[in-house]
């Protein structure tokens, strides 16, 4: 990997960490569900949620470094059924969040670890996040720089990173406002069941 980083150009490299950072700061699916996380739970549900989702972006990557997410990606009939059990997944936490109790009166129901597993199994969950990961990298790997596959990993690795601690930020943003709006109002959950049903019916239709 040391041998990677001496060849592969950093104009490339730049320019793809750019592109990134851009893709990241705009809200998408991963943003909005630890936005929805840190309404119901608090800044640390957030983050949490956000370095869940974090997760479920390596295990993509390490999947597109194996080939395994184009083995995926040529047979629909498996993108179809990752995408309906995902959209399955944010219609129960929908629910879920629309039937509990006023925000933060329940004593921490939304703990740290349940939102990173929450937000590790809604990315892992979602086909778009394959299809993006083989369409995106590749863009800058060059056979002439070294490995590709040593090079989606490291590409991939920076994505990541980046985008897990954009992601996190805009969770902890959210669970401060959803604190400060707990002291005045008890809808927070409900907001938050609207956006996660939100979510899994733009991952059913888009």
């Amino acid at each position: 990997m040391w041998d990677l980083l001496q060849t592969y150009p950093a104009t490339e490299l730049a320019a793809f960490t750019a592109a990134g950072l851009a893709l990241n700061l705009t809200p998408g699916a991963d943003v909005m569900f630890a936005t929805a996380s840190g309404l119901r739970g608090g800044p640390k549900a957030g983050m949490a949620a956000g370095l869940g989702v974090g997760l479920g972006g390596a295990l993509h990557v390490s999947l597109a470094a194996l080939g395994l997410s184009a083995l995926i990606a040529a047979h629909p009939g498996a993108l179809t059924a990752i995408r309906w059990i995902g959209a399955a997944y944010l219609l129960w936490l929908a629910v879920a969040s629309w039937r509990s109790g006023p925000a933060r009166e329940q004593g921490g129901a939304l703990s740290p670890l349940a939102a990173i597993r929450r937000g590790f199994l809604a990315n892992v969950l979602n086909p778009k996040v394959i299809l993006f990961i083989l369409a995106f990298l590749p863009q800058f790997t060059n056979p002439a720089w070294g490995p590709v596959w040593q090079q989606i990993v490291l590409l991939g690795a920076i994505f990541t990173v980046t985008g897990t601690l954009v992601t996190m930020g805009y969770g902890a943003l959210a669970g401060a406002l959803g604190q400060t709006l707990a002291r005045r109002m008890s809808v927070l959950n409900k907001v938050a069941g609207v956006m996660f049903a939100g979510l899994a019916a733009r991952l059913v239709w888009e």
